[in-house]
């Protein structure tokens, strides 16, 4: 297991520098961050090119490239163009979406398997025509729909719920943007816990575990979803970091102050610093919850060994 764990952090690496050189380029090929600091106004030319010499903007992509990763390594994310450092708001801003991702993974995984098994189990049955169709309306509402009829239905016509998030944003005003920000994952959750149940279900382990006598909820959630949970968690696992970068309507509905809020304002105002650090942080979030999907799989299937 260790050596494993070894093997794909070094194989992370250039995973790594290949995402981050491509969004680092990407951002920048957007527009002049220096045009962008006077709005519409034009800039005088002798001022532009000495912000550009103070930014390091004059010199080569790759040279810029290398000595923002070289920052990156001391810890130096740079500066917000309101002079603020880029280190700074993802101290405010990471813990927010974190909270808001932790709800939306809780719903995603509890509601989600849950719709899963009980469709799997009772497959080409009303019950399971019926979810298919109901995840299937779900993928395909638009989230900015579905939230603001949401935020509208519980928090302004019902008034259950607060139809903005307070700045320190407490769990429990998370939980409608949280459902929000998870129903089309959920959706994907239950038709393929579904799809794998249902598959499982006629597998010759759960016919002997069945022909043994043994009750019928240990053969479900011993032998038959723990088998049928490794493409759920795949797919989980890839979501996390899905979640976190896809914050930005959710966080705009409920005025959100978290990462997808600070993306907005830096790709709206041209804040290439903020834009690439917050994705370049969003970026090790991903490859570190891939790589703890991979150690996962050994739990949930004995038959996986790492050597």
């Amino acid at each position: 297991m260790g050596r494993y764990v070894i093997r794909r952090l070094f194989q992370m690496i250039p995973v790594f520098i290949g995402a981050t050189f491509l969004i680092f380029v990407m951002v920048y090929a957007l527009g002049d961050p220096v045009a962008a600091l006077f709005g519409d106004k034009a800039p005088d030319p002798a001022t532009a090119a000495r912000i550009r010499e103070d930014l390091g903007l004059d010199k080569p992509l790759w040279q810029q490239y290398l000595h923002y990763m070289g920052n990156i390594f001391r810890g130096d994310f740079g500066t917000a163009f309101n002079g603020q450092k880029v280190t700074e708001l993802m101290a405010t801003a990471f813990p927010v979406t974190a909270k808001l991702t932790f709800v939306a993974i809780v719903i995603e995984i509890i509601v989600g398997i849950a719709l899963g098994v009980v469709s799997g189990l009772k497959r080409g049955r009303p019950l399971d025509t019926s979810l298919l169709v109901l995840t299937l309306i779900v993928i395909s509402v638009p989230t900015f729909v579905s939230g603001y009829l949401l935020q509208y239905l519980f928090g302004l016509k019902l008034g259950w719920v607060r139809p903005t998030v307070s700045t320190d944003a407490p769990l429990n005003e998370l939980i409608l943007p949280g459902i929000v920000l998870a129903l089309v994952s959920l959706a994907y959750v239950t038709r393929l816990t579904r799809t794998s149940i249902a598959e499982n279900a006629r597998a010759d382990y759960v016919r002997t575990a069945v022909a043994k006598g043994l009750p019928r909820r240990r053969v479900i959630t011993k032998h038959l979803l723990r088998n049928s949970l490794i493409p759920v968690v795949t797919f989980i696992g890839a979501d996390i970091g899905a979640l976190m970068g896809g914050a930005i309507v959710t966080e705009r509905i409920f005025n959100i102050h978290g990462v997808g809020y600070q993306l907005y304002n830096g790709i709206l105002r041209g804040n290439t610093p903020t834009v690439v650090g917050f994705v370049t942080i969003l970026v090790i979030v991903f490859l570190v919850a891939n790589l703890l999907v991979d150690l996962l799989y050994a739990v949930l299937d004995p038959r996986i060994r790492y050597a």
